[in-house]
């Protein structure tokens, strides 16, 4: 099992901000709502804490409040939080096992899905423009570098 421990705190940094990031290149992909989607990335994590003991890794991640890095602007958001996300899947891949390194992606889509459902957008449950970032997420994910 693979527990925080086993990264150094930059690489730990770099785990840690990949649910969130999946949260918020959804929240960025429409106007509006930000106040129940923030709700909604906060309780995928409460909900996932109740698991505990299904993974070593899920369960320092959500240990910890969501690291929410700061980008100038959606852009910058899309362009280097989904690059640091296939890093952060390149890490675990070399860190941890492959099953929770199928996990840890399966969180962020979760996050990510969870948050595209929490604003009602054109009266959707989930918008294109929502779909559209949760498939450069899935990309990222399952990019070839990662």
């Amino acid at each position: 099992m693979t527990g925080k421990a086993d990264f150094s705190s930059e690489e730990w940094d770099l785990v840690r901000e990949g649910p969130p990031t999946g949260g918020m290149v959804t929240l960025t992909a429409e106007k509006g709502g930000s106040f129940r989607e923030s709700w909604a990335l906060a309780k995928v994590y409460a909900e996932t804490r109740k698991e505990h003991g299904e993974s070593e890794l899920l369960d320092a991640l959500v240990a910890e409040k969501p690291d929410l890095k700061r980008y100038g602007s959606p852009e910058e958001l899309h362009d280097v939080g989904l690059n640091r996300l296939t890093e952060a899947v390149e890490l675990l891949r070399r860190k941890a096992t492959p099953e929770e390194v199928a996990s840890y992606k399966k969180f962020v889509g979760d996050v990510a899905e969870r948050v595209a459902e929490a604003h009602h957008e054109h009266g959707e449950a989930v918008s294109d423009a929502e779909r559209a970032a949760m498939e450069k997420i899935s990309a990222a994910l399952n990019s070839d570098a990662a």
